[in-house]
């Protein structure tokens, strides 16, 4: 007989609600500093979208546009003409206010999503700081380790807010995933095992070919993000690149990182080759006292198994109903109007964003600084520890 029990899990808004915070390998205080300029709670807050070339710039501006009654869309930059016509006649885009990236900058808007192509979305960034604008900051945050720590120290200076689009944190399974580990119901944790992949066609291919790094830069950041949440820091990492084409292109398409813990190991994997890529996506947690497996991602399902019972959960197996998303990136955006509103910190403090940041290059096979010479790459990187 078959006994499976779905248990109802806790509502999304109610769990990002508790602030847990990311830093430090394990769900700690947070670090950020306080916000600026911070608008009356009951105001819209005035924001705007530079760049329309990123792979989740129209979803993003589609989340700001749907919670009209927390934001006002003020404007949007796109300084390329024919990428402005070739995005102005997709709904999202239809009737809003055009205007240039220093019209932006001086007006009066609190935040700034910055959607550029990858390689512009530091720079940006750096611009929107100096303006005294809180970001959010699509993923990955640039090629250079060095450059993503000056933006941080910027941002931390004029005391503003970045948030990267790391679109996992509000997936409610994850955040169901960050409050089990919080209050240790699995244990210590000795194993992450995560894949993310998608069938590339050739135009795919030959965009993330930019990059040296492959999916496992543009895409499995997410999942890396994901992993330091819950395990901190890394001691070291071990990058397996593979193309499967390489009288095609170079790029890197079948890929693995291992990362090494005091006492896990974690495994991320990222292929492009896959034509079931996006349902076979995972990210499974074991520890001592239990486990957490999120297969797929989205929509997500979770199966959870205790060694007793915690909370309102059994022990053993169970699958757990997770609620619904209103949409894909509302919550990152609800989560970082409460910021700017001064009703909450970040969970995810400078700290953890720039390890992630040096994780995901390393992970990738990239160098940490692209300006460095070989042999200061080598001392940089010091056989791919992260100390």
């Amino acid at each position: 007989m078959n006994q499976k029990k779905t248990e109802k899990a806790i509502s999304r808004r109610a769990l990002v609600g508790k602030g847990f915070t990311a830093g430090g390998g394990l769900l700690t205080s947070g670090l950020l500093p306080a916000t600026h300029a911070m608008p009356s709670p009951t105001a819209r807050i005035r924001i705007g979208q530079i760049g329309t070339s990123h792979p989740h710039a129209a979803g993003k501006l589609a989340a700001i546009r749907g919670l009209d009654e927390i934001f006002e869309l003020v404007g949007v930059v796109e300084p390329n003409e024919v990428q402005r016509k070739r995005v102005a006649g997709k709904d999202v885009y239809r009737d809003v206010t055009w205007v240039s990236q220093d019209e932006l900058l001086n007006s009066d808007v609190a935040a700034i999503a910055v959607e550029t192509e990858v390689s512009q979305l530091v720079p940006t960034a750096k611009q929107c700081l100096a303006a005294g604008k809180h970001i959010h900051l699509d993923k990955p945050a640039g090629i250079s380790l060095p450059a993503c720590r000056k933006m941080h120290k910027q941002a931390a200076q004029k005391q503003l807010t970045i948030q990267m689009g790391y679109m996992l944190r509000y997936n409610p399974a994850f955040v169901l995933l960050f409050d089990v580990v919080k209050k240790g119901w699995l244990g210590r944790i000795t194993e992450v095992t995560a894949e993310m992949g998608k069938w590339a066609n050739d135009s795919l291919r030959q965009e993330l070919s930019e990059f040296s790094g492959g999916g496992m830069f543009e895409l499995a950041c997410h999942l890396i993000d994901a992993m330091v949440t819950i395990l901190g820091r890394p001691e070291k990492i071990t990058a397996h690149n593979r193309s499967g084409y390489p009288e095609k292109d170079r790029f890197l398409d079948n890929q693995l990182a291992v990362f090494d813990y005091p006492h896990a190991i974690a495994t991320v994997r990222c292929n492009h080759i896959d034509p079931f890529g996006f349902p076979r996506r995972h990210f499974h947690v074991v520890g001592e006292q239990g486990t957490f497996q999120i297969d797929p991602l989205e929509p997500p399902k979770v199966r959870l198994a205790l060694d007793r019972p915690r909370g309102q959960y059994k022990k053993g197996f169970q699958e757990i109903e997770t609620p619904p998303s209103d949409g894909r990136y509302d919550a990152e955006f609800e989560d970082l109007a409460n910021v700017i509103q001064g009703k909450k910190k970040l969970a995810w403090n400078s700290e953890h964003d720039v390890t992630v940041q040096e994780s995901v290059l390393l992970a990738s096979g990239m160098k940490l600084s692209p300006h460095l010479s070989p042999t200061q790459q080598n001392n940089n990187n010091n056989n791919n520890d992260a100390k």
